[in-house]
């Protein structure tokens, strides 16, 4: 497939993070997809178990949206820069909700094989998300 293709492919999924319901994955991703994120406690194996995962994420964050601001390819990967925002309304597991709303950003790698996604790895800014939840304290602004 072309990168343009690719790129294409991965637009339709990364859907998913913008409340496009659970049942986006199945189209472009591969039965055996692997995920992984630092927040995440293992990877998340198949798309069934993405699904899972998404059912609670839509719970914690009833009015999620998601934005790419960057799209590139090369052969069979394909990176994503994103934006993420959302009011945190229902626990996570280990993050109780705060009611507080947070946008955050981070970039994820896919890799796509014969028109699916196989996997997709990604870094956040999970830091800045837990600060702006109040989970973890903002530095004291230093003064000149």
């Amino acid at each position: 497939m072309s990168t343009e293709e690719n790129k294409t492919i991965v637009r339709r999924f990364a859907q998913v993070w913008n409340k496009g319901g659970t049942e986006v994955i199945d189209e472009p991703a591969a039965p055996d997809l692997v995920v992984g994120y630092p927040l995440l406690p293992e990877d998340i194996h198949g798309t069934e178990a993405y699904k899972q995962f998404f059912v609670g994420f839509y719970n914690a964050f009833p009015d999620v949206g998601c934005r790419i601001d960057d799209l590139i390819a090369e052969g069979d990967k394909v990176t994503a820069r994103w934006t993420i925002w959302g009011t945190h309304q229902a626990d996570l597991p280990g993050l109780p909700a705060t009611g507080k709303h947070t946008e955050w950003s981070g970039i994820t790698i896919y890799r796509v094989v014969d028109g699916k996604v196989v996997e997709e790895r990604g870094e956040e800014d999970a830091l800045g998300m837990l600060q702006q939840l109040g989970v973890i304290p903002q530095p004291e602004q230093v003064t000149a």
